[in-house]
């Protein structure tokens, strides 16, 4: 009785101690999940940017983390599928116990998500993700990049300043682009901007080669693609067999790589693209600089636009911790400063009432080096 009497006693300790020191941890760690896509259509872009993500995570967990607390980043593959978002997302809510979260790509796995139960039930706000559309009125979400409308906006201006004032749409219909579609009519009709023609598209589409013949005859001054990555690199292979010098312009989420991969080398000439960082090959910020010598430091891969964007979203992020209030049912709100705040050379923050933290965007031309020149 009395052997038994001690074993329980020992036992009772052994888990209390398990208990406090699991209690311990997780008192000393900051847990951010992210569901992204690691090896679907847009595993280049998801790859970037949480390299961007984890390369300023683990400066600051090399400085002794926030306020003595480690950042552990958990990140999920959700294979570019939104169901498969929605589920990653649950897992590290409901497994993982995660205390922020992080957003993956394109607006119909970000939709997906924040309509997700296990979301709706958790009181986080969705940050950053790597989305298009406006989302004013979800009121769990905050974005660091602007919307597919500020980016058409200065696409039109771009070409406007030379004397260009008709497009050529190459528009593929789905859940994913119907947003970045309303938001080009509606600039369309702002901007004065003549259409030339439009194109439809459709998965496996056998007139393809066709429409593409059609757009190169109607000799637009410049054409737009709002289209997945695979299929305005097939439009853009076909469309270059009949207009090799016609300006093509696609936004900020095309899968520069892919596209290059499906259209060939030479069809990627006389396209430009829009940025919504700035160059990240070079230091001429201090924010720029700062992301090039930390990923040199950390990682072992060349920059990228998208890991700038990683990098510039993760210490925004940071700076925004410092300022989130929780309601009355664990809801975290972020709270950003009315005048913003610089991160390096460039302030974000600073439009009130929006739920996007950065205007900044800039036009990148793919040179024949298969790079981008901003």
């Amino acid at each position: 009785m009395k052997l038994n009497l001690i074993l329980c006693k020992s036992l009772s300790s052994i888990v209390l101690c398990l208990l406090l020191t699991i209690n311990a941890t997780a008192a000393d760690t900051i847990i951010v999940g992210q569901a992204i896509d690691l090896s679907g259509p847009n595993a280049d872009l998801g790859r970037d940017y949480v390299a961007g993500i984890k390369t300023y995570f683990d400066v600051i967990n090399a400085r002794g983390g926030i306020n003595g607390r480690r950042i552990q980043y958990l990140v999920r593959d959700d294979r570019g599928q939104s169901g498969q978002a929605a589920k990653a997302v649950t897992q590290l809510i409901e497994q993982d116990h995660i205390n922020y979260l992080f957003g993956g790509i394109g607006d119909d796995a970000t939709q997906t998500v924040l309509n997700a139960p296990a979301f709706k039930r958790s009181g986080l706000t969705l940050y950053a993700p790597l989305a298009g559309a406006d989302y004013q009125k979800e009121p769990r979400i905050l974005l660091w990049r602007p919307s597919y409308l500020q980016e058409v906006r200065y696409i039109f201006s771009h070409f406007g300043k030379l004397g260009i004032k008709d497009i050529g749409v190459v528009y593929q219909e789905s859940a994913a682009t119907a947003d970045a579609y309303r938001s080009l009519t509606a600039q369309m009709q702002e901007s004065g901007v003549k259409l030339s023609a439009i194109v439809r598209l459709t998965n496996g589409s056998t007139q393809m080669s066709a429409e593409a013949a059609r757009l190169a005859l109607a000799k637009p001054g410049f054409v737009l693609m709002i289209a997945d990555t695979v299929n305005a690199g097939l439009f853009l292979k076909e469309f270059r067999k009949y207009a090799p010098q016609t300006f093509v312009a696609g936004s900020s989420l095309t899968n520069l790589t892919t596209l290059r991969q499906l259209a060939g080398i030479k069809a990627v000439e006389w396209t430009v693209f829009s940025q919504v960082v700035p160059n990240p090959n070079v230091g001429s910020s201090a924010i720029q600089l700062e992301h090039v010598n930390t990923m040199k430091k950390y990682r072992d891969e060349p920059v990228s636009a998208l890991t700038l964007e990683g990098f510039i979203a993760a210490k925004s992020w940071t700076r925004l911790l410092q300022t989130v209030k929780r309601g009355n049912q664990g809801q975290a709100d972020y709270s950003v400063p009315d005048a913003g705040f610089d991160v390096g050379g460039y302030v974000v923050g600073a439009t009130p009432n929006s739920r996007h933290l950065s205007n900044y965007i800039d036009i990148a031309l793919f040179n024949k080096a298969n790079g981008l020149t901003f």
